[in-house]
């Protein structure tokens, strides 16, 4: 039996006590998601986001993209850029630029912004971790090749050994990962998350549908208001999504950078809530840029937000409203 949202085996769970505890566990966690959802989807274009504090983070991040936050502790994964990829003239076998070079991170992090534990994630070519999500016993972490089109490895990471294990691998780029823990699914988002893609797990975590083509397991994205950049299981068959849009006035104009967030059916994937968040950096970055984490708090809302790399800030903002 999968383990979900209680810590302890599930056979602990047979005596009364245990039982108990496993489903007030799983009530919890399902009455914080909704409630968190409820909240969310009161937020709109006019909402004061107060300033709560900004946390510079102790070590070089380079380029953050997902990010959990279980307890005081943070989980971002990041992307080590060595050489950077190069745009091929003309496509080549389907992509438009070559593999370059990296290294993946899952960094843990203390809410003083200091580093506390790090691995490395990936392989080869495959080295760009996504959007990241946490199912109340494993962190679900993508590493794909940083182009379009191009291929993944799927992690699930133990947060208190720091132990990451290959579940599947597919043929495409999943830029970031949610688990449905109310049917025990998977769903991944692709590059700028045009596609869905959903894989129903076993009672280990591996697909049961893992031989199905990208073809066949795909859906397009019918929103096209922001590219996702780091997702959160919602309950409820739903997911949270941060994300940004880049706009210019001319192809040479500097970008205008404007995040939101996305409620996102996972049944159909369409969008059930969309708001913008406008808030900046001091340069100019969306502060859903890159990861982002959002919680219930006793005024309202409280989020986290990551937007820059390398010498990165930990922006907490707090919003008023029940």
């Amino acid at each position: 039996m999968m383990r979900r949202f209680c810590r302890r085996p599930f056979a602990v769970a047979l005596s009364t006590l245990g039982l108990v505890g496993l489903m007030t566990a799983v009530t919890a966690a399902e009455t914080d998601r909704d409630l968190l959802v409820e909240r969310v989807m009161k937020l709109s274009r006019g909402t004061s986001w107060k300033p709560v504090e900004a946390v510079p983070i102790n070590f070089l991040t380079h380029h953050p993209q997902g990010m959990v936050k279980i307890g005081d502790t943070l989980f971002v994964s990041s992307v080590e850029i060595k050489t950077p990829t190069k745009r091929f003239p003309q496509p080549q076998d389907g992509y438009d630029r070559d593999t370059g070079e990296g290294v993946g991170h899952l960094f843990k992090i203390d809410m003083k912004g200091n580093l506390v534990g790090e691995i490395t994630l990936g392989e080869g070519s495959v080295y760009h971790p996504g959007g990241i999500d946490y199912d109340g016993r494993y962190i679900w972490v993508p590493v794909a090749e940083y182009r379009p089109n191009s291929r993944s490895i799927i992690y699930r990471v133990d947060p208190e050994t720091m132990k990451a294990e290959e579940m599947f691998r597919f043929q495409d780029h999943v830029g970031g990962l949610v688990h449905d823990t109310d049917d025990n699914s998977l769903h991944g988002v692709s590059w700028g998350s045009r596609r869905f893609y959903r894989w129903s797990l076993d009672q280990n975590g591996k697909p049961t549908n893992a031989d199905e083509t990208p073809e066949k397991l795909r859906r397009l994205n019918t929103s096209h208001y922001l590219d996702y950049q780091d997702c959160k299981y919602a309950g409820s068959h739903r997911m949270l999504c941060s994300g940004v849009t880049e706009m210019r006035t001319t192809p040479d104009a500097p970008p205008f950078r404007l995040g939101g967030l996305d409620v996102v059916s996972l049944t159909d994937g369409r969008p059930l809530f969309q708001t913008p968040v406008l808030l900046w950096t001091a340069s100019g970055y969306d502060m859903t840029h890159n990861p982002v984490w959002m919680e219930t708090s006793e005024a309202g809302l409280k989020a986290y937000f990551m937007p820059e790399d390398d010498k990165s800030v930990l922006y907490i903002y707090e919003v008023e409203g029940k």
